[in-house]
């Protein structure tokens, strides 16, 4: 489905949904996906200072893969209030536990560029642990919007 946006320039952008289930990919592809999909890398007319990118709904973050099962205890997460011996570590495993949809969320915001771009590009990413909210929100906005 296509959402028309338009710009200041003469042109508008096409905007897509893409609804992808986390359950049958492992993690790092899916966020290089993700990415390449919020970048608008997969269409013609792309140019990296505009924002022409697709949104994304991302369902069953919870049933989380790794290539490797060492990963699990091996991938360390790192948090640093500014204090004096205020750093903070996690495994992949107690993140996942914790909330998979802020482990898929940092991973992706890590591949975007680090440019002004990059926070409007995080925001149209919709990330659901279970499968039925996100399917209804695909299917909302597939109806609201008409394919051209």
């Amino acid at each position: 489905m296509i959402v028309n946006k338009p710009t200041r320039y003469n042109y508008q952008i096409k905007r897509r949904w893409h609804l992808i289930d986390a359950k049958t990919q492992n993690f790092g592809r899916l966020a290089s996906r993700i990415t390449n999909l919020l970048q608008g890398k997969n269409k013609v007319d792309y140019s990296p200072q505009t924002d022409c990118g697709d949104f994304v709904v991302v369902i069953n973050t919870k049933f989380l893969k790794v290539s490797h099962p060492a990963k699990w205890s091996g991938k360390i997460f790192y948090h640093y209030s500014g204090f004096p011996g205020g750093i903070k570590e996690t495994n992949l495993l107690n993140a996942v536990s914790q909330d998979s949809r802020e482990v898929i969320r940092h991973a992706v915001n890590n591949m975007l560029p680090r440019n002004k771009l990059r926070n409007l590009r995080i925001n149209r990413l919709k990330l659901f642990a279970d499968g039925k909210e996100g399917k209804e929100l695909y299917e909302a906005m597939k109806k609201k919007t008409r394919i051209v």
